[in-house]
């Protein structure tokens, strides 16, 4: 028994110190236990990195604890600083114990000092009908966050692009009608901004969600919408707690989610995934030199064999993007690419998958599976 020990704490002592993380494992904190934040985000503030996400239970689907946060130094041992936004105990609250809280993003916000949360919010009892974003502000990183309220977006408003024309049609349409999807005739009507006109006066789903700061400090909200099928750019408020009522749509129809986005030498990359549930499925890429548009559908930039488990790049090495972030701001560092690997049977134990960003010739970014997690 005490070899036993013996052997399992040089195990646990060179995954959180000599030995590089590995893909496809767990990855213990400090203390040992995996790192339980899903879904998230990476931030820099100071010389600290914070990583927020989905504090996921064992067994089950909804949150019974909140967003978890861990810090680092050096973006491999990771230190558990706790709930970073609690559920509510209070009945009735929009987070209470048993609500679903998904893919939490985290900004700090330069001009007001604080820092602020967006997820995904479904209430508790109602499955996914909710689909809003829910806003949360704190004046430290690791919190506890103050949640402010959540909502549906954009109502009663249309996207700033859209013409007179493009209204017209959209206001004929009715998905009342509509009991068969993905025959042409439904895909039509679809595409004339059938769910964009059915949720107008409520406002529109939100669903797997994240958020950009661009080189201006302006914010920006993208997110799947329409009944996962079309993906929405929303621009936020200076404090990043509101919608200034600026927004359009990327592929419409697409049946796109999880996005991930970054921009490099002037032009934006956004990755995302196609609706398989826990699926993996093939990652699809667009490319735009705006936030705005027009966005340009290309290959998947998953290449290669390997991946967790024979999941090759077809399959997005068995993983679905959650983030990309940036080591620093200096010119030359990576971006990284960060994934989950999900176990809908244990949640808590679903994997993280970060892979380097590479680039083509002409710019175009490329993902090859490796073994071990970047530095």
């Amino acid at each position: 028994m005490e070899r036993i020990f013996l052997v399992l704490t040089v195990v646990w002592l060179s995954a959180v110190g000599g030995r590089a993380q590995q893909n496809g494992e767990l990855w213990p904190d400090v203390g040992g236990k995996h790192i339980n934040a899903h879904g998230g985000n990476i931030i820099r503030y100071g010389e600290t990195y914070y990583w927020y996400g989905e504090n996921r239970p064992y067994r089950g689907f909804t949150t019974e604890v909140g967003v978890e946060v861990y810090s680092s130094k050096d973006l491999r041992a990771w230190t558990d600083e706790g709930v970073a936004l609690a559920v509510s105990e209070e009945a009735g609250s929009d987070i209470e114990r048993g609500c679903i809280m998904e893919r939490p993003k985290v900004l700090y916000n330069a001009k007001t000092g604080k820092f602020v949360m967006l997820f995904h919010l479904e209430l508790k009892g109602c499955g996914y009908e909710a689909a809003r974003v829910a806003f949360a502000v704190s004046d430290t990183p690791t919190g506890p966050f103050r949640f402010v309220r959540s909502t549906r977006i954009n109502a009663n408003v249309w996207p700033f692009d859209y013409t007179a024309k493009q209204q017209k049609a959209a206001m004929k349409t009715d998905a009342s009608k509509w009991e068969k999807w993905w025959t042409p005739q439904w895909m039509g009507e679809t595409q004339k901004g059938m769910y964009l006109w059915r949720d107008m006066k409520g406002g529109q789903m939100s669903r797997d969600m994240t958020v950009y700061v661009d080189d201006d400090g302006r914010a920006y909200h993208i997110t799947s919408s329409q009944e996962n099928l079309t993906l929405l750019v929303s621009e936020l408020t200076d404090d990043y707690l509101d919608f200034t009522g600026k927004y359009n749509q990327i592929a419409p129809g697409g049946q796109n989610e999880a996005p991930c986005i970054f921009k490099r030498n002037g032009v934006y990359w956004l990755i995302c995934s196609g609706c398989t549930g826990w699926e993996p499925n093939e990652a699809r890429m667009f490319r735009s030199e705006s936030i705005w548009g027009p966005w340009t559908q290309l290959p998947s930039p998953f290449v290669g064999e390997g991946g967790y488990h024979g999941f090759a790049a077809n399959k997005t090495f068995g993983a679905q993007g959650t983030y990309i972030f940036r080591k620093n701001e200096e010119a030359g560092t990576p971006y990284v690419f960060m994934a989950d690997i999900w176990n809908p049977r244990h949640l808590s134990e679903s994997l993280h998958l970060w892979l380097p960003i590479g680039f083509e010739a002409d710019g175009r970014p490329v993902i090859r599976w490796q073994q071990q997690v970047p530095d």
